[in-house]
């Protein structure tokens, strides 16, 4: 009996586990509908203003009514202002920048399409439309506060392209005022890179001495990418990283509340901000020896997010220049790529808090890949390394199952003598196992000291971009994606019914009842999560069957 709760109770925790990931994409936290885009024109403009600290007023940076907006166009469908775009393309990014603040307003990533039947229809990781508002924004802040008017950038074209066999692209947006402040905001794009470095040079051609600092931010709605599986949970959020907590999540609804209150720490070096979801994420990146102070804000029109920094204040003597350096990520979560760009980006591969042991899973699943050169056969060669890892325990646990079947005919005969006095059939049925030696809870404790590593492995599988449109063979294509034929759900749930015969069956005929229920209820789970969650628990099952019903012949004598 005590061996039915226990794995009673592991397996309906999983099955909670399921349904609360299933509620929180149905019935969670939701964006606020989104308002008809008004005429920025008409909005009065706010004198510029700065903290008694000094700090920029962060309100008017994020490129919203603050900002002066005369003689501009309203644009329907955005919420932010547009003047014209220029558009970049490297093999694999394509981005807008808008001469409006020089903002990166529009992004794909040209190596990832959404659907493996439609190759030219690729993921469009950032806009500024709704519903899936998703911007990268930076300038300059005079006197760390507002700006007093938009900066309108001007380009030599209006379309630049990686030529063949260069390794570089340069984009220099130039702005200049009647004073002789010269402003120049330059991306540089590398073939095969999904970093952008951002400079912005200030040349101060002015009769004054210029002060002010950098600012960067990303703005987001709460909605999830095209296609995301809504049986699975997976994190969108914001995320800082700081010399003291390398990965930190920025949940919305801590924004929404305002208990987040980055900007009441002191700034650090060493950090980054970053917007993530599923597979992909953007990021800023600043230097890494100066002092940058983080913040965040939710602006109401269009129910925005906004993480962003800004740095400490710079003074440019007359005559004098100065560059502000920053970073762009915007990309896959390519674990190997990221550990090279930044320290603990490569968190952003969210593991939770197993991930001591689920990298090392990833590096060994990786290995195994370069061998074989599918993804499909890499997780059924780890499985089974993981078998053989733990085979001595299971032993163990299938030792102890053997020895409660062998019990089964005495067990049922004390539940027929003691049928009407519960307290002497269970003190029958414990001297019963303290004779024959007996531990009920045997085949059950080995299995615990497995259950962190099969948790491990399953974020592993959940999480590695490297699975998306995998294919494995026949009819699975994608393994980040459901069996479509749901062949993988059906084999599993037919070998959850093998193990539920090979085990002990619980004397009580209720028990029984649930335990012949759940493998239908994980057959209706699993058939809506990727083929190769399910692979794995497949392979799993069976290679458990097979060592389990060699013991039990062994011990029991028959089956």
């Amino acid at each position: 009996m005590d061996n039915f709760r226990l794995v009673l109770f592991i397996t309906l925790s999983f099955i909670v586990l399921l349904m609360y990931q299933a509620w929180l994409q149905d019935y969670g936290p939701k964006p606020q509908p989104v308002p008809p885009a008004q005429d920025l024109s008409q909005v009065p403009v706010s004198p510029a203003t700065t903290t008694a600290s000094g700090a920029p007023e962060i309100d008017k940076i994020t490129g919203v009514p603050d900002i002066p907006t005369a003689a501009l166009p309203a644009t329907q469908g955005r919420v932010v202002q547009s003047n014209s775009r220029i558009k970049v393309q490297t093999d694999v990014l394509a981005l807008e920048l808008d001469t409006f603040n020089g903002d990166v307003r529009q992004l794909d990533l040209s190596e990832y399409p959404i659907e493996l039947k439609e190759k030219n229809n690729v993921m469009r990781l950032m806009t500024d439309e709704m519903p899936r508002f998703f911007i990268a924004q930076s300038g300059i802040l005079p006197k760390c506060g507002a700006p007093d008017k938009p900066m309108i950038y001007q380009a030599e074209q209006t379309s630049y392209q990686l030529a063949n066999g260069a390794d570089k692209l340069q984009v220099t947006l130039n702005w200049q005022n009647e004073t002789g402040l010269k402003i120049s905001k330059i991306y540089t794009l590398q073939r095969g890179s999904y970093v952008i470095d951002v400079q912005h040079r200030i040349e101060n051609h002015s009769q004054d001495v210029w002060n002010g600092c950098i600012y960067a931010l990303l703005q987001r709605t709460e909605v999830t990418e095209i296609n995301h599986n809504s049986m699975i949970y997976t994190y969108l959020g914001g995320a800082v990283s700081s010399p003291e907590n390398r990965y930190e999540k920025i949940q919305f609804s801590g924004v929404k509340d305002g208990s987040i209150g980055l900007d009441k720490r002191p700034g650090w070096q060493e950090g980054w901000l970053a917007m993530v979801q599923h597979y992909f994420f953007a990021a800023w990146l600043p230097e890494s020896d100066k002092i940058f102070h983080y913040y965040t804000r939710l602006l109401s029109e269009g129910n925005r997010y906004v993480l962003g920094m800004y740095s400490e204040p710079q003074t440019v003597k007359v005559g004098g220049e100065h560059s502000f350096n920053m970073r762009l990520y915007t990309g896959p979560k390519l674990q190997n790529y990221l550990e090279g760009i930044a320290p603990g980006l490569d968190l952003t591969v969210d593991y939770g808090w197993l991930w001591m042991i689920a990298k090392p899973l990833f590096w060994i699943l990786e290995f195994i890949y370069k061998w074989v050169n599918n993804w499909g056969w890499a997780i059924i060669i780890l499985t089974v390394l993981i078998k053989l890892a733990f085979f001595h325990l299971s032993a163990t646990s299938y030792k102890s199952m053997a020895h409660m079947r062998r019990l089964q005919p005495r067990l049922e005969a004390l539940k027929e003598r003691y049928a009407d006095d519960k307290a002497k059939l269970n003190q029958a049925v414990m001297d019963l196992y303290r004779h024959e030696k007996v531990n009920p809870l045997g085949g059950c404790l080995p299995i615990l000291v497995q259950i962190p590593v099969f948790i491990a492995l399953y974020w592993v599988l959940l999480e590695s971009i490297e699975l998306r449109q995998a294919p494995f063979i026949l009819w699975i294509q994608d393994l980040s994606m459901p069996d479509p034929l749901f062949v993988l759900p059906l084999i599993m749930g037919a070998t959850m019914l093998v193990q539920h015969f090979l085990n002990p069956a619980p004397i009580d005929p209720v028990q029984q009842k649930v335990m012949m229920v759940l493998p239908i209820v994980f057959t209706g789970f699993f058939a809506f999560f990727p083929a190769g969650l399910v692979l794995y628990w497949v392979v799993n099952n069976v290679l458990s069957i097979a060592q389990q019903w060699v013991i039990t012949k062994k011990i029991a004598g028959h089956i």
